[in-house]
């Protein structure tokens, strides 16, 4: 049985993670006293990225699930780790719902004033916000807690009956999960700009999770090889799969962002053009270069490296890179919004800083608890390194 030595690399860094979300969380505080509008905007955009690292860690867990394969079992152990921190990015949310007048204009008594958010106030109100995002995170949790439930019971058993529940839960949960996270992208973040809409922003959403958790999962596979039994177990050819995966996230990522960028650009729409206007204009045109060269361009002719893909710590290092321009993605997306420019503010780094150093940390600790390979598991032949 595989499990983190007490000394291991990652405990060093879930120790860092603390102690950084500490010093992060009191500059939050004097963002509190200082410029309250401005740190509600950082958190929104900082938990928005780490909810979506756990959101894209329950999809790819599913998707192991249904496909099958030992790239899954590589990674599910820190997946399952980030999956099961969705009740506490869910009690993170209140910071949000107390803020929602300094971040969405519809939220404000004066929106009424205005008819096109007077048409949409049905659905733009704070207490059905509210509740949907309740139940979004319900319908997860429920999800996530199941799969946990027998992913634990497969580690009991050689029978085949908690392999085939695992199936069958993450057939019909990734229909759940595709569908409440579109309307969860539609009200966390497209709300923002209520005058504008695009029909495949939820898809933007869901790739975008998905490669964030892929690379949070490589990252914390290539850092638990050394000092664990791993490298018996995970062969360089299960990285070689991570990294191909990771190539084939990344062109899709790239995919569903031109397509939305050449449907719009083409149609040429008088409430659709400014969305791009405003993040291809002044301090944001450089932004958005460099997410095209380190977003796309750039991983894609490093990840065509079949070298690269075989050895854990380049890829590692390459996939920490990426979380970092993840960030900048998300970012971009949301930032804009508030017209505000494009140099980044002291309270992004910290609101960043304090909520990924609360989420690293508690991942390593469930990883502690638990074996690193899930056993019993049909992919990986834990037999020999048990």
């Amino acid at each position: 049985m595989i499990r983190l030595p007490a000394d291991h690399l990652l405990h060093d860094v879930a120790r860092a993670g603390r102690r950084v979300a500490f010093v992060a969380a009191i500059v939050c505080a004097l963002g509190l006293l200082f410029d309250p509008t401005r740190l509600a905007r950082a958190y929104l955009v900082a938990w928005i990225y780490w909810t979506g690292a756990a959101l894209g860690a329950l999809a790819i867990l599913m998707i192991y699930h249904v496909t099958g394969g030992a790239w899954g079992a590589t990674i599910r152990r820190f997946l399952e780790a980030a999956v099961r921190l969705l009740p506490l990015l869910g009690l993170l949310f209140v910071p949000i719902a107390v803020a929602m007048p300094r971040l969405y204009v519809w939220a404000r008594p004066e929106a009424l004033d205005d008819p096109l958010l007077q048409h949409k106030a049905p659905y733009l109100n704070v207490p059905f916000f509210l509740a949907r995002t309740i139940g979004y995170f319900v319908a997860w949790i429920l999800v996530s807690r199941a799969l946990l439930r027998w992913s634990d019971a497969q580690d009991t058993t050689v029978d085949v009956r908690p392999t085939e529940r695992l199936e069958l839960i993450s057939r019909g949960g990734l229909l759940l999960l595709g569908l409440t996270m579109t309307f969860a992208s539609f009200d966390w973040m497209m709300s923002l700009e209520p005058r504008w809409y695009s029909t495949i922003y939820g898809i933007l959403f869901m790739g975008g999770t998905a490669l964030t958790a892929l690379t949070f999962g490589i990252v914390l596979a290539a850092l638990a090889r050394p000092g664990t039994r791993l490298p018996d177990a995970v062969s360089a050819g299960q990285f070689h799969d991570l990294g191909k995966l990771l190539l084939a996230f990344t062109m899709l990522w790239a995919y569903f962002n031109f397509s939305q960028f050449l449907i719009i650009w083409a149609g040429n729409l008088p409430e659709e053009i400014p969305w791009y206007l405003a993040r291809t204009t002044g301090g944001w045109r450089v932004i958005t270069v460099a997410i095209i060269v380190f977003h796309f361009a750039l991983p894609f002719v490093i990840l065509l490296s079949r070298r690269l893909k075989r050895n854990p710590a380049a890829l590692g290092a390459v996939a920490g890179a990426f979380l970092l321009v993840r960030y900048l993605d998300v970012y971009w997306l949301l930032m804009p919004a508030f017209g505000v420019g494009a140099t980044p503010h002291w309270l992004d780094v910290a609101t960043f800083l304090a909520l990924g150093g609360i989420f690293v940390s508690l991942v390593v600790r469930a990883l502690a608890e638990r074996p690193l390979l899930p056993l019993h598991d049909p992919s990986l032949p834990l037999e020999e390194v048990a």
